[in-house]
């Protein structure tokens, strides 16, 4: 019965993973909270995910990563960048590709995407490349980057784990460090050659926002014969009838920004505003309100530092993902306004509160400097709209750098295994001062953390109730006529395709605990069959869904979902073809 009940529980799962109809962390706990009402796990063994060497090294790692990401010691690079890449397009490419591929290996991969993207579009903006020709493929060089090391991926360190704690020797640091090489130069290849060929050519950089906003955000004055005195700001005619988006109210001197819908329009109110030209020009008409170009608007402003509007997008792991403005009483937790949103691919003006903001999103924030680099600091946003040069701390980048090194070295000569030396780097981060606890805490996505441990638990389940045998003996059967490297290439197949459609950490989660019994029955090695479980997981192109950084690049470069198959879709089949024949020359069964 149980295991009717888990293979259930696990279809349940995948149906809210595919939909999407709650977060890809609240699904995944979710899925482990099923196990334990139905009886298939203990509450001791839906938990053990949290407790799991996985979560823990990974937690650890992204301790390291923010301390050698928040040393500066990348930033100082930008410059650099910037100044190459835009001698040539082609000279972009591979710059921006070979960088983010190198880094990604060592570093989590959203965080690299993160700070490449401003920099890439810097280069957009000084040159005649479209960002629809650079963010794909730097997304892409990121996946095939985090593949080249142990700690390159989550994904990689949660195969490795998980099949360290069911008696199967750990990977090394770099032990599948060549075959992955091998497919990177085949993707480069790929993206260097086919690139330019099916990337979108006229996708231009998307200014329609910044462009809406600088034309049409002026000011009303409220006189003494407005019809709106004393009501309600929600249900003036001004918000009600013309549905005009209100930044600011000029009182009495004094610059109001934390207002809501109930609050009074009052006679003599200076309402800073964004519409469209055609309500300005119906607002003309309007009796009791008159456009101003108030000196005492910018007499008060000054008193305040310089309101901009800042271009920035919605990370993976955002605290804003799953909610709306309204919900979160944006403008007056974070004294801000987001006067337009780029939402799966279409610009939104009217009704912003409403909107469930999802990762991947853009928004134009009308802010504060102080007020979006609290946002950004706190993983809520990236900004897009400009990239300044951060002071490299060589103080902390120094040793922060060393603490990386030291991390990986350990683990390479095994010296250590990686949950320790990890765990090491995390605390000597903490300890030498690179970073403070806070500081550490908020180092950690929290949001995959979950996931993970939540995920995990189908796993167990599966292993307990011998679902996982189950399968195997079953794909054993029914390939049993045919050799090892063919099913090898049928289970990369099988994973790559479940990865597009559902996330890479359930996916390995799932497809782990099987290929170790599968392996079992057909008493051959199973090395091979976890690296490929490995790739496929990582090495995921079709859909702008499929990985973080993909989602993240999605906005930036005006991309359709179509651009993702047309480019993606072609490459995905050709690095299933290559892993079928490279995995067993390093890894023979």
């Amino acid at each position: 019965m149980d295991l009717f009940i888990t293979f259930a529980i696990i279809l349940v799962g995948v149906f809210l993973f595919v939909k999407d109809y709650f977060s890809i962390d609240t699904t995944s706990i979710l899925i482990m909270a099923m196990f334990i009402v139905a009886g298939v796990l203990s509450p001791e063994e839906g938990f053990s995910g949290f407790n799991h060497p996985a979560t823990i090294t990974l937690g650890c790692i992204f301790v390291v990563s923010a301390g050698v990401f928040n040393s500066g010691i990348l930033d100082g690079l930008s410059y650099k960048i910037i100044k190459v890449a835009k001698t040539h397009y082609s000279v972009a490419l591979m710059v921006f590709c070979c960088i983010s591929g190198l880094f990604s290996a060592f570093i989590n991969d959203t965080a690299v995407v993160a700070l490449l993207l401003p920099i890439a579009l810097t280069v957009c903006r000084e040159t005649n490349i479209k960002p629809s020709r650079l963010l794909i493929p730097i997304s892409f060089a990121a996946l095939f980057g985090g593949t080249c090391t142990l700690i390159g991926t989550s994904t990689n360190i949660l195969v490795s784990s998980y099949a360290k704690k069911h008696g199967v020797e750990e990977f090394g640091m770099f032990e599948f460090s060549g075959a992955a090489l091998c497919l990177l130069a085949i993707g480069f290849t790929y993206i260097f050659i086919i690139g330019p060929l099916l990337l979108p050519k006229n996708r231009g950089e998307n200014n329609e926002l910044t462009k809406r906003a600088e034309s049409y955000i002026t000011e009303l004055f409220v006189e003494e014969n407005c019809v709106d005195i004393n009501t309600l700001l929600g249900k003036s005619q001004l918000v009600s009838d013309y549905h005009v988006n209100v930044l600011s109210i000029l009182r009495n001197e004094v610059l109001k920004h934390n207002f809501s819908l109930d609050t009074r329009i009052l006679k003599g109110d200076i309402l800073k505003i964004i519409v469209p030209p055609e309500t300005l020009s119906r607002l003309l008409d309007l009796d009791g309100y008159s456009i101003k170009g108030s000196n005492r608007m910018k007499l008060a402003e000054e008193k305040f530092k310089s309101f901009n509007l800042y271009e920035v997008i919605i990370p993976f792991g955002s605290s804003l993902s799953g909610m709306s403005l309204k919900g979160i009483n944006f403008r007056n937790q974070y004294n801000s306004s987001v006067i337009a949103i780029r939402h799966r691919g279409q610009n939104k003006y009217d009704k912003l509160s409403h909107i469930l903001l999802k990762e991947g999103d853009m928004l134009l924030i009308l802010g504060q400097e102080e007020e979006i680099n609290n946002l950004e600091s706190n993983k809520i946003i990236v900004r897009l709209s400009e990239y300044k040069k951060k002071k490299t701390n060589y103080t902390k980048a120094i040793p922060a750098v060393m603490i990386g090194i030291g991390v990986v070295l350990a683990a390479s000569l095994n010296i250590t295994s990686i949950l320790i030396s990890a765990m090491v780097g995390a605390l000597l981060m903490i300890i030498t001062g690179i970073l403070k606890p806070v500081e550490a805490y908020k180092a950690v996505e929290w949001k995959v953390i979950f996931m993970m441990a939540g995920v995990l638990s189908m796993g167990t389940a599966l292993e307990k109730v011998g679902g996982a045998t189950l399968i195997a003996n079953n794909i054993k059967e029914t390939l049993g006529q045919y050799d090892a490297q063919i099913t090898l290439s049928l289970i990369y197949l099988v994973t790559f395709i479940c990865t597009n459609l559902i996330s890479s950490k359930a996916t390995a989660a799932l497809m782990t605990p099987i290929v170790i019994s599968l392996s079992e029955a057909m008493q051959i090695s199973n090395r091979p069959f976890l690296v490929a479980v490995m790739f496929a997981c990582s090495l995921t192109f079709m859909t702008p869904m499929s990985y973080p950084t993909n989602t993240m690049v999605y906005a930036p470069g005006n991309y359709k979902f179509t651009d993702f198959l047309k480019f993606g879709t072609p490459l995905n089949f050709l690095i299933w073809i290559a892993a079928t024949f490279i995995i067993p020359q390093f890894f023979p069964f």
